[in-house]
Parts: structure tokens; C-alpha cells; sequence
């Protein structure tokens, strides 16, 4: 004759070799983090530095040195060209100025404050 066991038995000795495997892994995991935090860093080339190495071998590679040369002259014209524009925006008006007689009051940057308003 079967002895009567009760159903929550038999379902906690249905999975108590789930719940062991869990703890084994869980166990092994842990030792496995362990081993890797104490592990010494490698002693040749890390990922990290294969990496810099590549991203510097696409600079060189990918773009041809004569586009670099011809990129930085037309933005230095380009620049010269500013320069001239304003260079005569301030020629004008230091001459009109002139011309007029009157002078022209400086400006502050900021906010301005009532006293200096006069209000």
C-alpha cells in the first residue's frame, strides 16, 4: 500500500532538483565573478587598444589627404572673405562717424541698471 503524502510534499520534492541546480549556478556564477575581478590585466594588446589602433587607420585611409588640403583652403577663403566684410563694416561706420562729428556713446554688455538710466 502507497503511505498517504501529503501534495505540498510532493511538489517541494518534485523541485527541490531545480532549486539545487539554481544554487549551483548561482555558486558558479559567483565564483566566476570572483576569478575575473582578481585576475590580472592581460599582458599584451587589450580590445581597447586594437580599437584606437583601427579608428586611426580609417582616419589615414578613408579620406584622401588632397580633399583634407582642399576642404581647409576653401574654408580659409571663405574665412578671409568674413574678415574683409567686416573689416569694411567698421572702416563705415568709424567714417561716418567721423563725418557726423557726433560720438558715438560706448556700449556695455548686461543689463542695465536704473541709476545708470537715470529714471
Amino acid at each position: 500500500m502507497i503511505p498517504d503524502i501529503p501534495a505540498p510534499l510532493v511538489a517541494a520534492l518534485a523541485d527541490a532538483p531545480l532549486a539545487m541546480v539554481l544554487l549551483w549556478l548561482v555558486i558558479q556564477l559567483r565564483r566566476d565573478l570572483t576569478v575575473k575581478h582578481e585576475a590580472p590585466p592581460p599582458a599584451g594588446p587589450t580590445p581597447r587598444d586594437d580599437l584606437a589602433a583601427f579608428k586611426l587607420e580609417v582616419a589615414r585611409t578613408y579620406v584622401p589627404l588632397s580633399l583634407i588640403r582642399d576642404l581647409d583652403s576653401r574654408l580659409s577663403l571663405q574665412l578671409l572673405r568674413i574678415e574683409e566684410k567686416l573689416d569694411e563694416v567698421s572702416r563705415t561706420a568709424t567714417a561716418a562717424q567721423a563725418v557726423s562729428g557726433q560720438a558715438v556713446p560706448g556700449r556695455k554688455m548686461g543689463f542695465v541698471r536704473a541709476e545708470e538710466t537715470g529714471s
